[in-house]
């Protein structure tokens, strides 16, 4: 099984250098196959011959027979992934279970993430040891790693990457299953809210806010630096590549990274906690990318990351062997009664403003079949655990 670890590294002068030619290198044999692939479809397109149609071989050996005296200095694995990045995208492309899946484009100087993967890569004394090129010509040097590999095992893709602060690699790296955790009866319900998560702590209700003040000051930065490079670009739309315009979009990125590290923690951190304490967690299948089309909420719903929380928990639950059940998005929890099972419709179904034909607030589910007073969450973490209840019982 494949476990990923993210690491900052700190290469020296000529480490650094090497990957930022690699990450060139990577940008160019991409550019290149994309541009090749395009010429053999066009061509059998025309020839209406489906034998010349390109796939990940017929690339990487025209790429490989008209390799230039300079890309002898590179790592050969750069390219050969570089193609298979390629090759990949179109199939993402073409599989009707990944709609949202752009076509491939070129990759820009300007605008692409400096990037390169390899699989050769190594560690060699606590250092990160990467393949080095036959004829590459210079000092050749470990790079340093802020901490050691979190799991043992066969590293199988190494992927750097260049962010606001410096170099990071991911390591993938195949360990064996672990045992499971102790059995635990528990059940737990997640209602995932715009800007929090409710949940039951054994017979308590717990939320976690997920847009604290920190992120909501970080995001408030942000909009500052946006709002002051879009300036900069309108007052001056030849040249607005100055001193002070650099200077800005460093701080955004390092914005932007720091809101990724907050988020990323505090989703780790519960969807961990969720995983040990309990053996059953019921969360929703929410359609994010439909939520998102409602202009008023898509901003909080983009930064509430259901779909990251959702990935987490399938992950970790598999991970761990615990059963995650997924309900139906179309169940209606917020609007059935977990007391009694009475579903509001009509005039009586709860919004998002609340109910105005009966006077309630937002937060205050109130049965008009069996009387019961519940606050809106609870009432949708209750029903969450009868219907995990419910599948172990059917299955």
């Amino acid at each position: 099984m494949l476990r990923t670890h993210k690491v900052r590294c700190y290469p020296n002068a000529t480490m650094q250098l090497t990957l930022k030619q690699a990450c060139d290198y990577r940008r160019y044999c991409y550019n290149q196959a994309l541009a090749t692939w395009n010429d053999m479809y066009d061509e059998s397109v025309i020839l209406e011959d489906k034998h010349l149609r390109p796939n990940e071989r017929k690339v990487r050996d025209e790429l490989v027979a008209n390799k230039a005296d300079w890309q002898f200095s590179r790592s050969a694995r750069i390219l050969q992934l570089a193609v298979h990045d390629v090759a990949q995208a179109w199939k993402n492309f073409f599989n009707p279970k990944m709609p949202d899946h752009a076509k491939p484009r070129f990759k820009s100087r300007k605008h692409s993430h400096q990037v390169f993967k390899t699989d050769r890569a190594t560690i060699v004394a606590g250092k990160l040891r990467l393949d080095k090129p036959l004829d590459y010509q210079g000092p050749w040097y470990g790079i340093r790693l802020a901490e050691t590999p979190r799991w043992e095992g066969t590293i199988r893709l190494a992927t750097i990457v260049e962010e606001a602060d410096g170099y990071y690699v991911s390591l993938s790296i195949e360990v064996e299953q672990p045992k499971p955790l102790p059995a635990s009866e528990r059940v737990c319900g997640v209602d995932a809210n715009i800007g929090k998560y409710v949940y039951n702590d054994g017979d308590t209700m717990t939320s976690l806010p997920v847009l604290t003040a920190k992120l909501i000051s970080l995001y408030d930065r942000i909009s500052l630096y946006q709002r002051q490079l879009a300036r900069k670009r309108r007052a001056n739309p030849g040249h607005f590549l100055s001193k002070h315009y650099r200077a800005t979009k460093t701080k955004l990125r390092r914005a932007y990274q720091k809101v990724t590290r907050i988020q990323n923690d505090l989703l780790q951190k519960l969807t961990t906690m969720l995983v040990r304490s309990n053996g059953t967690i019921a969360i929703e299948d929410l359609d994010a990318k439909h939520m998102k089309m409602n202009k008023r909420l898509a901003k909080n719903l983009h930064r509430s990351l259901f779909g990251r929380f959702k990935v987490l928990m399938q992950d970790k639950a598999t991970w761990y062997g615990r059963t995650l059940v997924l309900v139906d998005r179309f169940f209606p929890s917020t609007q059935q009664c977990s007391h009694c099972g009475v579903v509001k419709t009509g005039v009586d179904k709860l919004t998002l403003a609340g109910n105005q034909y009966h006077h309630t607030k937002h937060h205050e589910f109130h049965c008009y079949g069996c009387g019961i007073r519940l606050d809106r969450d609870q009432n949708a973490v209750l029903n969450l655990i009868q219907y995990a209840q419910g599948q172990a019982m059917s299955s």
